[in-house]
């Protein structure tokens, strides 16, 4: 079993930055085929991290800067904050984190329940849970490890 395989089967083929399903069977050198990209989450300049699947197409426009993974258009949420950064620095210090706010309590809940769901794919280790403050006329989502 060839590298690609082995990471395209530990992330269930989706490419990690964009959530969309990635073929096995396409080839490596189409836009939308398998490849696998090193994600590194030490200091600037360390060796070493992870290696994730991707999609050719989103690997190369990611290139060597730092991912964006996207919230949704079809969410509603106000001052969104960068889930890569935010899943960084949960993962090294724990605790909660404002991550955006919405107009009304059902968007709150909608963008808290996309984005538990897509936190447990992007970083399966780390376990968040939402909560939804009221205030200044919205509502504030929250995340907590």
């Amino acid at each position: 079993m060839s590298k690609l395989d082995e990471v395209g089967e530990r992330d269930a083929w989706r490419c990690w930055l964009c959530d969309e399903p990635v073929d096995p069977a396409m080839s490596v050198n189409d836009p939308r085929g398998p490849s696998v990209d090193s994600i590194t989450t030490a200091k600037k300049g360390a060796k070493g991290g992870q290696e994730r699947l991707a999609h050719r197409a989103c690997n190369t426009k990611k290139g060597a800067v730092k991912p964006v993974v996207p919230w949704p258009d079809r969410l509603f949420v106000i001052d969104p904050a960068p889930i890569i950064g935010v899943v960084e620095q949960l993962t090294r210090k724990g605790g909660r984190v404002a991550v955006a706010r919405c107009p009304s309590e059902a968007d709150a809940v909608e963008a808290g329940e996309w984005l538990v769901d897509r936190l447990s794919r992007l970083a399966p280790g780390l376990s968040v849970t939402t909560r939804i403050d009221a205030g200044g006329g919205g509502f504030l989502l929250v995340l907590t490890t």
